[in-house]
């Protein structure tokens, strides 16, 4: 529905709201082979060494290589913001560090990693010429992030008190839950964030992630915003799918 919408040429994301992932994998035409049959996705040249995939013709995620052997094969969620660094200083006021600190990223805008109090890390972005996702909140795109942490009501307070407008404010429609890790994971899994993405049918997409090299972490369970799957890449990145 047009509502569910978000085109190229609105303006920037509200602060607080997911407008963006990318996925750093050791091998990324690999990347493109496994996203472009399962959501359709097509790719071309972004900055530096990343590609942007698109879906109809409209920006919905990033993939990047490594820039470290050592670091984790992961899809990252990054919130609006209009000034990073300033959203960096509330960040560590709160309890929580600055990651990686405010870098730009040529003309398209300027990027950061931070983490929470727990150590779930997530990005932040501040747009230029890129505001953020082409096309959200339909198959094939992302639709959701869901912070899996030990504590929800300490992660309540901080998000809440970060992001409060784009949580709470009046006719906010957020794109971002919290639950307790063991609801979907082992006890011992760290706190971390997982993007979901939109399917129609979710019980083939398993098939066809399965068919391409990845693995279901967590077969399908019922929440509050859909029926959801996690699962992994053949390289490794775990993210969930969800249909509703």
């Amino acid at each position: 529905m047009a509502e569910n919408r978000a085109s190229v040429h609105e303006e920037a994301y509200p602060e607080g709201v997911p407008c963006w992932v990318n996925a750093e994998l050791p091998d990324v035409e690999a990347g493109k082979r496994f996203y472009g049959e399962l959501f359709g996705w097509s790719f071309e040249e972004a900055y530096g060494s990343s590609v942007w995939a698109r879906l109809a013709g409209d920006l919905v995620a990033s993939l990047a290589p490594k820039r470290d052997g050592r670091m984790p094969t992961v899809w990252t969620v990054s919130f609006a913001t209009s000034d990073a660094t300033a959203l960096g200083r509330r960040i560590t006021a709160a309890g929580g560090q600055v990651v990686m600190a405010p870098f730009p990223v040529g003309d398209l805008g300027v990027a950061a990693l931070a983490a929470d109090p727990e150590g779930a890390i997530f990005g932040l972005w501040q747009p230029g010429t890129h505001p953020g996702f082409g096309r959200r909140r339909e198959p094939g795109t992302f639709v959701w992030a869901e912070l899996y942490t030990r504590d929800t009501a300490a992660a309540n307070t901080f998000y809440g008190d970060l992001f409060r407008e784009a949580l709470f404010g009046g006719g906010a429609q957020p794109d971002f839950g919290r639950a307790d890790v063991t609801e979907v994971f082992a006890a011992e899994m760290p706190p971390h964030f997982v993007t979901h993405f939109r399917v129609t049918d979710l019980d083939g997409a398993l098939g066809t992630v399965v068919r391409l090299g990845g693995r279901v972490q967590a077969p399908p369970f019922e929440t509050s915003y859909g029926r959801v799957a996690v699962v992994t890449d053949n390289q490794g990145a775990s993210f969930a799918l969800l249909q509703r």
